[in-house]
């Protein structure tokens, strides 16, 4: 019986290891052929799949569409009049290339008519535009009209005004000024008078009431100040000693040479001083006084 037990017990030892070898091998290719599975599945996709290329694809159509939107706008686009001549000075600031945020820009226009018709300049705007594409609007600023009529062979000055917004200060942008007017005959105009890039900067403050009282401030404490230390040092300072006046004594005898003056007139006028008596010495001279009489 025991040995029946040692043999079942190595005959299993002896199959357990092959088994296990066994599975591991069943597992592995399982493992195999779903890999492979999946890559054929792959390689279908990829023969499914479209081959992008790097040549770039043109589009004749969207390139024609584009060139026909770009003559539509040059056409409809208005044009200066050959017969007139435009000239704009900044009155404040004198740097156009600076403009203050959230301060008024003044300016005036030369309008000039050179040819033999009368033109009649309608009006003026401003804008500001993105300074690589000046196609982008980011600000309009307001239409001012005129209606004023340009004999030929005479100017006119017109003035316009704008005020930047706070939210621009410290960047760039592209600033256009266009003046619009008509001929005689009813055709339109466009003169672009100013089409640069300028830059919004923040005003320069002068002395402003805030700044005025904190200056004043600051000097009345400044003044406080000194005078708390001079009267903690006239405090720590010593009281000076004062001086004992003299006391006048009067002419002394040693001071007074009386050698000079008789002794008879020193006798007869000297005082004679009366020798002192005591209380006993005068009840005694009444005493005897009263005994004699």
């Amino acid at each position: 019986m025991l040995g029946l037990c040692k043999n079942s017990l190595i005959l299993l030892l002896l199959l357990l290891p092959t088994a296990v070898i066994f599975v591991g091998q069943g597992g592995r290719s399982s493992i195999l052929v779903y890999a492979e599975e999946a890559g054929d599945v792959l390689e279908g996709e990829d023969d499914d799949a479209t081959v992008d290329s790097d040549e770039p694809v043109t589009d004749d159509g969207a390139e024609s569409d584009l060139t026909a939107t770009e003559k539509e706008e040059d056409d409809t686009r208005l044009k200066p009049s050959p017969h007139v001549d435009t000239i704009i000075h900044f009155v404040r600031p004198n740097k156009p290339s600076e403009l203050p945020a959230g301060r008024l820009v003044r300016l005036l226009v030369g309008f000039t008519n050179n040819g033999e018709s009368d033109f009649v300049v309608e009006s003026m705007d401003a804008s500001f535009r993105y300074p690589q594409d000046y196609s982008f609007y980011l600000q309009n600023f307001t239409t001012v009209g005129y209606s004023q009529v340009v004999e030929p062979k005479r100017q006119a000055t017109f003035e316009y005004g704008f005020t930047p917004s706070d939210a621009f200060s410290g960047r760039p942008f592209g600033l256009t000024i266009m003046l619009n007017y008509k001929d005689s005959n009813g055709a339109e105009f466009a003169n672009a008078i100013y089409n640069e890039t300028i830059t919004v900067v923040e005003p320069e403050e002068g002395l402003d009431a805030e700044t005025f009282f904190l200056y004043v401030f600051l000097a009345a404490a400044v003044v406080l100040l000194l005078i708390g230390a001079q009267q903690l040092m006239a405090s720590f300072k010593k009281k000076p000693v004062r001086s004992k006046t003299p006391v006048e004594m009067g002419t002394q005898n040693s001071d007074i040479d009386y050698d000079w003056i008789p002794k008879e007139a020193l006798i007869n006028h000297s005082p004679r001083r009366t020798p002192k008596q005591s209380p006993r010495q005068r009840r005694s001279k009444r005493s005897t006084g009263f005994g004699e009489e």
